[in-house]
């Protein structure tokens, strides 16, 4: 792996979805903080077709209900989807544009996208355990309405956030991802 003395370079580099992370989460003023770091996306036209909501504690209680619902899913009583409890924080990442003659809709889902993906970096160079979640539900009608998305908007997954253990983080330490090969994503026009 190219070695990068530039931290956000090296956090870029070294960024690993973590499918299981551990108990804390950031604060409310802490997701702020790094929201200042994600608000300068590549957004067309300034826009900013994108906003966040944050699921805790029982909410994730109600996303997991609203998941079987629109799967179709019954369970024993007081038997609960757990996937939603994998973190103790989730956090929505929504696109939601706005009319605009000169930004078609797919650029703003794009920018939206843009938003969630420095969020996850933004998490990750703070010390947290990310990973971006969807699945064929995320945009059932039980799961919109949960979320009270308007008919515009497009709920992209969530982001599960949670702490690294130190026996996991000094694993991944230790083990660097192997590079991909850039070659074949950079190319010219054809003749």
């Amino acid at each position: 792996m190219p070695r990068f003395t530039d931290p956000v370079l090296h956090a870029m580099a070294t960024r690993r979805s973590l499918a299981k992370v551990g108990p804390g989460s950031p604060s409310d003023d802490e997701l702020r903080d790094l929201l200042a770091a994600v608000t300068p996306v590549a957004d067309h036209k300034a826009l900013r077709p994108w906003r966040l909501l944050t699921l805790r504690g029982e909410d994730r209680g109600r996303l997991g209900a609203a998941l079987d619902a629109a799967a179709g899913t019954e369970r024993e009583p007081g038997e609960v989807n757990t996937k939603p409890f994998r973190a103790d924080l989730l956090i929505a990442v929504i696109a939601s544009p706005r009319p605009h003659p000169g930004v078609p809709e797919w650029e703003q889902h794009a920018t939206a996208a843009g938003a969630g993906h420095l969020l996850e970096l933004a998490l990750w160079r703070a010390g947290w355990g990310v990973m971006w979640r969807t699945g064929m539900a995320v945009n059932a009608a039980e799961v919109r309405e949960l979320h009270g998305l308007a008919d515009h908007e497009l709920l992209m997954g969530w982001l599960y956030v949670g702490s690294i253990d130190s026996e996991l983080r000094a694993r991944l330490g230790a083990t660097p991802r192997p590079v991909l090969d850039p070659t074949p994503f950079l190319g010219a026009l054809p003749r």
